[in-house]
């Protein structure tokens, strides 16, 4: 699968920047995260995420037979077991480092790993992918957040739904990480975008989408990430475009 991509992120109106993400192409790895526990535990939280995530694929680039941490699910695809095996990584190491100024951090994530043959997606916590196929855009994820549990469960949100936009129930470094994977089918055409809430928030889906018709994946990156700062967005604002060639 030939595919072009980029990333971009920017602090907004926050004093620091608590998004990560990285990507890495020629690994077929694109992960973004957001950091949760305040300033110095929400920086080093999604770093450490998106570094398990790269670290993890760097051992697999060098020892593709190597020993996964834990077993493999023979009805996923490789892509599957790969990003499942980086979140439960990522969440064995952000355990460990909870402690004094870092008791308290945690990280959303969305990973979307591309193989020969297939690709997937996981997700912890409200960083969404979304999919542009067709001239239609597409949420790929569910939020794990308390308004889509209400609604997945019949019931519409007490009160203004904004105010609970950020009550996430999964977390990457708590006791609720558990990802959702999912197998992918993409075609010619695709058009990826992995984002924080800082991006999504602010944007409707025609701009997202316009944005997203951009002549490169760098030029998408940076015309998403501008666009959400000039509509208001005060939270950091991270994005990464992977577009699979015609």
């Amino acid at each position: 699968m030939r595919f072009e991509c980029a990333g971009q992120t920017h602090i907004g109106r926050r004093p620091h920047n608590e998004d990560a993400y990285c990507v890495l192409p020629e690994r077929g790895l694109f992960v973004v995260a957001d950091g949760l526990g305040g300033q110095e535990g929400g920086e080093v939280a999604s770093q450490c995420v998106v570094d398990t995530f790269a670290g993890f694929s760097d051992r697999l680039d060098r020892d593709r037979d190597g020993t996964w941490p834990d077993a493999v699910d023979p009805a996923r695809s490789r892509e599957e077991n790969y990003l499942a095996a980086c979140t439960a990584l990522a969440q064995r190491t952000l355990r460990v480092r909870r402690v004094g100024k870092l008791k308290e951090m945690a990280s959303t994530v969305v990973a979307l790993a591309v193989g020969e043959r297939f690709a997937a997606v996981a997700h912890v916590g409200d960083s969404r992918l979304y999919r542009l196929r067709e001239g239609q855009l597409e949420p790929l994820t569910r939020d794990h957040s308390l308004i889509e549990e209400l609604r997945a469960a019949g019931r519409e949100p007490p009160g203004n739904p904004a105010n609970l936009r950020h009550l996430i129930t999964r977390a990457l470094g708590t006791e609720n990480a558990e990802p959702t994977v999912q197998r992918l089918e993409t075609q010619p055409g695709d058009v990826f975008l992995l984002c924080s809430d800082g991006l999504y928030e602010p944007l409707g889906p025609e701009v997202m989408k316009e944005q997203l018709r951009a002549p490169s994946a760098q030029a998408a990156c940076d015309a998403l990430v501008t666009a959400a700062y000039e509509a208001g967005g005060r939270d950091n604002i991270t994005a990464v475009v992977l577009r699979v060639a015609v």
